[in-house]
């Protein structure tokens, strides 16, 4: 009986363990962010004038975050790009984020950074249907980074301005390194890269990522 009771106490636990299997990693899904432009109310006033509210054209995948339907013209010592969407709301201080292929037509040098950090940045000229301005510094090649809320980092086993390396299938698959985790509890879990880090992999906004590796 002693044997009975062991044998039976074991085949519970397996019972036990096959209803409880293992998480499976989870896919974040990707943002692929073109060229935009985000502005301070007093700029807003310059560009469309006095008075003017930004209006929105759409939600992005960020809470709060929205694209309008105002563009604007970037113009650089070399060359403009036309059409620039802006996305809101207004921001304290403006700041313009391109493509590296982008610094080539416009003749600047756009350092990489995280989306506030202006400190170093380039300066440049945009032009809107009421008025133009220079902006001293705030031109940038955005780095890529993940938004994720504090639940997410804790699954992941991430921290806020960790840097990780992200991997992608497909047929011109392949992964990037130094990703930025960027925390929020606001945040909601998505990937952002940038057209040109999309295209390198014939990517879509149907791909998902996957954390391959913390460095």
């Amino acid at each position: 009986m002693e044997d009975y009771n062991k044998v039976l106490s074991l085949l519970l636990e397996a019972v036990s363990g096959a209803e409880k299997p293992e998480k499976e990693p989870c896919s974040i899904p990707l943002g692929i962010s073109n060229r935009h432009v985000h502005l301070s109310q007093a700029d807003v006033e310059t560009l469309f004038g006095a008075g003017y509210s930004l209006t929105k054209a759409r939600d992005l995948s960020q809470i709060g975050q929205y694209a309008c339907n105002e563009t604007v013209t970037v113009c650089g010592p070399k060359g403009a790009i036309e059409k620039v969407r802006i996305l809101g709301p207004v921001r304290e201080q403006t700041q313009v984020e391109i493509m590296r292929g982008d610094c080539f037509k416009l003749g600047v040098k756009a350092p990489v950074r995280m989306s506030g950090a202006l400190e170093g940045t380039t300066g440049v000229t945009l032009v809107g249907p009421k008025g133009s301005v220079y902006i001293r510094c705030g031109l940038m090649v955005a780095q890529r980074h993940i938004h994720m809320s504090p639940d997410d980092a804790r699954f992941f086993g991430v921290t806020d301005g960790e840097r990780v390396s992200i991997q992608f299938d497909g047929l011109r698959g392949g992964g990037y390194n130094q990703v930025a985790i960027r925390v929020s509890s606001a945040a909601a879990l998505d990937c952002h890269i940038d057209v040109e880090e999309a295209n390198a992999m014939d990517l879509t906004a149907a791909s998902v990522v996957q954390i391959i590796k913390n460095q």
